[in-house]
């Protein structure tokens, strides 16, 4: 879709705006009837380069509406249907309501089934619910593209190749429901990957950020920094696999410590199946994880990776319920001096486990108190190990200990006496990122970060460079 087209469907004429779709379908159920209703509208823009030549950009929007219908039953217990469809118009929401009607009527009984969060119980609407919704467009990348240009000219003069892309969207979110709740959010999410290589191709280095609005974003540092990542790829070494004192950077990091968190919900672990299930029954929290004071922890308010505050689920899941849609998600620390402090739930796992109810939120950071070292401070005080650029292909082994494999990217690099001597072959590793804590040597500053292999989904991260101790490379890859 070029930048002048709009999607017909996204006429104010034919679809309205959110606000007046969620009243609109609210006021369509069935008298007594308890309705929630989630309304999003979201603009995408994107630029593209390859080989120092922009080659494609484009703007899109989309609009969905999601109405979840709830049944009560005289033996007390409850149905749901769900329906989402894009491009609503306003002659088409009864008809989506009583699709959700007929589907909860038909439905078998929800096991999370309980009370709409009251409007006194819901979480303070500091979007201004009645402001039209927040977009994106070209604008975005004013200044940014700017500097790209004069990067990519740079690069070319200097005889290195450069790839990528820089992409922004902004979603604006509206919950709604016959308990009263109104909540609204406006999110937006950025994010820059950029790769270098050698003219002939044979040598490539990596390097990405996460952005809400890409002010602030110097690509020029990002590629100077890939310069001298290529030039430290003139000097090849083989290693063998084995295990390493690895420096990891905060991108690599993010990438272990999401998985962590996504597999840190309450409800696997008290029925025994996860690692953070306790040997005999119940759960870990409690136990200490880490000699070192690290703080794991989510924060809807942490500056520069805001998100929101409340809980927006379209379906009920291990850890989440349609049930909580609207209810306050304040910040939750999951690990505390090194210490696991909580599990993620909705509050029907939060029952099941006898754990505070503590909804998941769409940021993570990690951080050690008193750390201010960067990754080159780090780099200088290293005898011997690895410098890791980024994983990808990270994939689950055993839920049991959180094995995880997947493999290193774009330059390995082996570091001595506090210089790096050259780069090496890439690995497959096999780690837990819950072991990897308790073999935490030193952790540097936290700064925002995007985790290269999850960035397409959880982006919002603030992570330290980590120095571990004997982390598991356990076979030689082809990959580059």
């Amino acid at each position: 879709m070029s930048a002048n087209e709009s999607e017909p469907w996204l006429d104010q004429r034919t679809a309205g705006t959110p606000q007046d779709t969620v009243e609109q379908a609210l006021a369509a159920a069935r008298p007594g009837g308890e309705t929630i209703v989630i309304a999003e509208e979201s603009s995408t823009a994107n630029l593209r380069w390859a080989g120092n030549t922009l080659t494609t950009n484009g703007v899109a929007a989309t609009r969905s509406l999601t109405v979840i219908a709830i049944d009560r039953r005289s033996d007390g217990t409850a149905g749901v249907g769900t329906v989402t469809r894009s491009g609503v118009t306003q002659g088409q929401v009864e008809d989506l309501v009583r699709e959700a009607e007929k589907a909860a009527a038909e439905a078998s009984a929800a096991q999370d089934a309980a009370d709409l969060v009251a409007r006194d119980a819901a979480a303070r609407d500091a979007g201004g619910w009645s402001a039209a919704p927040s977009a994106t467009d070209f604008g975005v990348f004013r200044s940014f593209s700017t500097q790209l240009g004069d990067t990519l000219r740079a690069a070319e003069a200097a005889g290195r190749k450069l790839y990528g892309f820089a992409e922004h969207g902004v979603s604006s979110t509206f919950l709604g429901t016959s308990a009263g709740v109104r909540a609204r959010y406006d999110q937006p999410t950025g994010r820059l990957e950029l790769n270098a290589k050698s003219a002939d191709l044979t040598r490539s280095a990596w390097a990405g950020t996460a952005t809400r609005d890409f002010a602030g974003v110097d690509v020029a540092a990002l590629d100077a920094g890939l310069a001298e990542r290529l030039s430290w790829q003139s000097r090849r070494l083989d290693l063998p696999a084995g295990r390493y004192e690895t420096l990891l950077p905060p991108t690599a990091v993010a990438d272990l410590l999401t998985y962590l968190y996504w597999s840190a919900g309450a409800r696997d672990a008290g029925e025994g199946r996860t690692v953070f299930s306790a040997p005999g029954g119940g759960t870990r929290v409690g136990e200490r994880l880490s000699p070192m004071a690290l703080d794991l922890y989510s924060d809807p308010a942490y500056p520069g990776l805001e998100c929101a505050p409340f809980v927006v689920a379209h379906a009920s899941g291990r850890d989440s319920s349609v049930f909580d849609n609207g209810l306050a998600a304040p910040a939750g620390r999951w690990i505390s001096a090194g210490t696991l402090s909580a599990l993620h739930s909705s509050r029907y796992s939060a029952g099941l486990t006898g754990l505070p109810v503590t909804p998941s939120v769409d940021n993570l950071i990690l951080s050690a108190p008193g750390a201010s070292a960067s990754l080159e401070q780090m780099i200088a005080s290293t005898k011997r190990g690895l410098l890791v650029t980024c994983l990808w292909y990270i994939r689950l082994v055993d839920p049991q200990t959180l094995l995880l494999t997947g493999l290193t990217r774009d330059g390995v690099y082996l570091v001595e006496e506090g210089e790096v001597s050259g780069v090496v072959n890439n690995f497959r590793f096999n780690e837990s990122p819950v072991a990897m804590l308790s073999r935490v040597l030193e952790a540097g500053a936290t700064e925002k970060t995007l985790p290269r292999e999850w960035g397409d989904y959880f982006n919002r991260a603030a992570m330290p460079p980590l120095r571990v101790e004997a982390f598991n490379m356990s076979s030689v890859s082809q990959a580059s």
